[in-house]
C-alpha cells in the first residue's frame, strides 16, 4: 500500500487508522512478500525469528548460548547505568528502568508489585503502574513476519493493512486490516526475537538466582526464585497466541449469556503461535470518561456492570481477564468490550469458594470468617497444629487493619499484599492463580478510581455474591451449615467427657501432670539465656585479665619477653574470649533483625 492510497481514518477511540480514500474503492495494489513454501519448510524445525515450532518450550530449546548471554548482560548493564543504579533507586526510576529493559523486566515488576516482602510497599505502587509500551517495529518486518507464518503472500489473505499501527508494545504490536473477505481485523503481530531475549533474560535471572543462594539463605533469595520460576511460567502462556486465540474463543462462549460484555471473534484460521487476527473493535476506551458522557453513556453503570460481571468471570465461572486495565476495556453499541485476552487466570471451584467467603468478609467486615477462609488454604488441623498461634496472631493484625475500615476506604492491593505475605510467612501453600485473581483486581481499582470514581468494587462484589445465591440456597446452606457444626459439636462434647473421666482417674492416683507453654515467650526466654551466658563468660574474662595481670606484677617464673607464661596465657585466653562474646553478639543481633 503506498501513501497515496491512504488517508486517516478515525473512530471515536484512541487511535489514529488508515483506510481507503472514499470513492477510490478497493486499493489497487495489495502489500506482497514472496515466500516461497520450500523456504518456509527449511524454517519450520529451526529457531528462525520466534523459535522452534515443534519443540517443546523449555530453555534449552532456544539455543541460548554464552555468547548471547554476555551480550545481554552487557545491554542490561548499560541501561543500568544509565539510571545510574550505582547510587540507588527511586520507584520511579525502577519502574522507568525495568520498561526499559523491556519485556521480561516488566512482567518482573508486575510480579515484585504483588511481593511486599521483598520491596518496600512504595516500591510496590509504583511497579504496579508498569507498562510495556515500546517503539512501532517497521511496518516491513510486519508484513515480512505475516508472509512467513503463513508461508504464503501476505495479499493472499488481507485485502489491505494499515501501516499505522494502533498500538506497539515490547511484547507484539497490532494493526488494521481487512481480509480479502472484506472482514474489519485487527492483527497482533509477535515482534520477531522476542521470545529468544526473554527467553535469555529470565535463564540470566536463574543462574543470578542460583548463585544468590550459595551465599544467602534468606526467605527474600528464596522468593526471588520463586518469582524467576513464575515467571517463566507467564512467559511461556503470553508467547505462544494460539493461547491467546483460544482464549478468545472460550471468552464469546462466556460472553453469549450476557447482552452488554463482549470481547472480539478470533478467526482461528489465520491464528498461528505469533500471530491472532480478530475483529476490529471501534468504540471508546473508559480512559476517556467525557467522550463516554458525550455519547450518552452512565458512567455509574458502566462500572458496576463492569465489576459485577468480572466477580462473575472471577467466582462464577472460574476463567477471568486478568489485565482488565483501560486500555483493554472499551465501550462499543451499548457493550463493554475487553480485549488483549493474553493474560487469563482460571480457578478451581474450591479456591473460587474460599475467594468468595473472603471477599464477603470483608465486605461484612466479619473477622472471624476472613480468619477461617484464609485459614482452608492451610490445610488440616494437623498441618498447621505447630504454627496455628502465631498465625492467629497474625491474623488478628490484618483483621485489625482492614477489617474495620469502610468500604470505600478500603485498599483491596494493601489487603490482598498483607493476606499474601502472611501466607508465605506461615507457609500456606496458595494457589498461583489467587495471586492472578489479586493482581486483576488490583489493575481494575486503579482503573475505577482513575476513570469510575464513583464505582464501590467490594460493595458491588458483596451484593453480588449474595444476590448469585437465592434464599432457597441460603437456607439449605445455612441449615447445613447449622447440621455440620452441630454434628462436630456434639462430637467434641462426648470426647471432652470421655477426656475427663481419664483425667480424673489420674487425679486420684497422683499421676496429673500438667505442662504450660507461654505463647510468644520462645524469643524472650532465649534472649534471657543468651544475656546470663554473656555476663558469665565476661565475668570470666575480667578474672583472667585480673589473674594474669597480678601474676605479671608478681614476676612469677619461668618468664617469656618478660612476661610471666602463666600471666601471658591468660591474657591470651581472655582477649579470644572477649571477641567471641563480641561476634556471639552480632551474629545474634542481626538474627533477630532478620526475624
Amino acid at each position: 500500500m503506498t501513501s497515496g492510497q491512504e488517508h486517516t481514518w478515525r473512530g471515536r477511540g484512541d487511535e489514529a487508522t488508515t483506510a481507503p480514500r472514499p470513492g477510490a474503492g478497493a486499493p489497487s495494489a495489495r502489500p506482497s512478500v514472496s515466500a516461497p513454501a520450500e523456504d518456509m519448510a527449511r524454517h519450520t524445525q529451526t529457531i528462525g525469528l520466534f523459535g522452534s515450532k515443534t519443540q517443546p518450550s523449555y530453555p534449552g530449546s532456544y539455543h541460548l548460548t554464552s555468547r548471547g548471554k554476555l551480550r545481554r548482560l552487557w545491554q542490561i548493564a548499560r541501561i543500568a547505568t544509565r539510571f545510574d543504579v550505582v547510587r540507588g533507586l527511586t520507584p520511579v526510576t525502577m519502574r522507568l528502568m525495568l520498561e526499559a529493559l523491556g519485556p521480561t523486566f516488566v512482567k518482573v515488576g508486575q510480579i515484585l508489585s504483588m511481593r511486599s516482602e521483598i520491596l518496600p510497599d512504595a516500591f510496590c505502587k509504583e511497579l504496579s503502574r508498569l507498562r510495556a509500551d515500546a517503539d512501532p517495529m517497521p511496518y516491513q518486518t510486519v508484513v515480512n513476519t505475516l508472509a512467513r507464518e503463513y508461508g504464503r503472500p501476505v495479499g493472499e489473505v488481507f485485502e489491505e493493512i494499515d501501516p499505522t499501527p494502533l498500538g506497539s508494545a515490547s511484547l507484539a504490536q497490532v494493526h488494521r486490516a481487512r481480509l480479502i473477505t472484506g472482514e474489519d481485523v485487527a492483527i497482533k503481530v509477535q515482534r520477531p526475537g522476542v521470545r529468544e531475549i526473554m527467553a535469555q533474560d529470565i535463564d540470566i535471572m536463574r543462574t543470578f538466582a542460583k548463585m544468590a543462594t550459595r551465599f544467602a539463605r534468606s526467605a527474600q533469595i528464596l522468593d526471588l526464585k520463586g518469582v524467576v520460576e513464575e515467571l517463566w511460567d507467564t512467559f511461556q502462556t503470553e508467547t505462544d497466541f494460539m493461547m491467546e486465540a483460544r482464549n478468545l474463543d472460550d471468552f464469546r462462549v462466556f460472553c453469549k449469556d450476557y447482552a452488554y460484555i463482549d470481547c472480539p471473534r478470533p478467526y482461528m484460521r489465520l491464528c498461528t503461535q505469533h500471530v491472532v487476527v480478530m475483529d476490529y473493535v471501534d468504540g471508546i476506551s473508559v480512559s476517556h470518561p467525557k467522550e463516554l458522557l458525550d455519547a450518552g453513556y452512565d458512567l455509574e453503570e458502566i462500572g458496576m456492570k463492569l465489576v459485577d460481571n468480572y466477580a462473575t468471570q472471577v467466582l462464577d465461572a472460574g476463567f477471568f481477564h486478568a489485565d482488565p486495565h483501560p486500555g483493554n476495556i472499551i465501550i462499543d453499541e451499548g457493550r463493554i468490550v475487553l480485549i488483549d485476552l493474553g493474560m487469563t487466570g482460571r480457578l478451581d471451584s474450591g479456591t473460587r469458594s474460599v475467594l468468595r467467603d473472603m471477599l464477603y468478609a470483608v465486605a461484612r467486615q466479619d473477622s472471624p470468617a476472613l480468619a477461617n477462609a484464609l485459614l482452608r488454604f492451610a490445610g488440616s488441623d494437623e498441618k498447621r497444629a505447630d504454627d496455628y498461634p502465631a498465625l492467629l496472631n497474625d491474623l488478628d493484625a490484618v483483621i485489625e487493619q482492614f477489617g474495620t475500615v469502610a468500604l470505600a476506604e478500603l485498599n483491596i492491593g494493601d489487603f490482598f499484599n498483607a493476606l499474601m505475605q502472611l501466607a508465605r510467612r506461615h507457609s500456606i501453600e496458595m494457589p498461583s492463580s489467587v495471586t492472578t485473581v489479586a493482581r486483576g483486581l488490583i489493575t481494575l481499582e486503579g482503573t475505577l478510581d482513575e476513570f469510575l470514581p464513583s464505582t464501590n468494587m467490594i460493595e458491588i462484589i458483596s451484593h453480588h455474591i449474595l444476590a448469585s445465591k437465592s434464599a432457597g440456597t441460603r437456607v439449605k446452606e445455612e441449615g447445613r451449615s447449622l447440621v455440620d457444626q452441630g454434628n462436630r459439636a456434639l462430637h467434641g462434647l462426648l470426647g471432652a467427657l470421655v477426656e475427663t473421666k481419664t483425667v480424673s482417674k489420674m487425679l486420684t492416683r497422683g499421676q496429673m501432670k500438667v505442662n504450660i507453654e507461654l505463647v510468644g515467650s520462645e524469643q524472650p526466654l532465649q534472649q534471657l539465656s543468651d544475656m546470663v551466658n554473656r555476663i558469665t563468660m565476661a565475668l570470666i574474662v575480667v578474672g583472667l585479665y585480673v589473674g594474669s595481670s597480678i601474676v605479671y606484677f608478681a614476676g612469677i617464673k619461668p618468664v617469656i619477653f618478660g612476661i610471666p607464661v602463666i600471666g601471658l596465657m591468660g591474657y591470651v585466653v581472655a582477649f579470644i574470649l572477649s571477641v567471641w562474646i563480641v561476634i556471639d553478639i552480632m551474629i545474634k543481633n542481626r538474627a533477630i533483625k532478620r526475624h
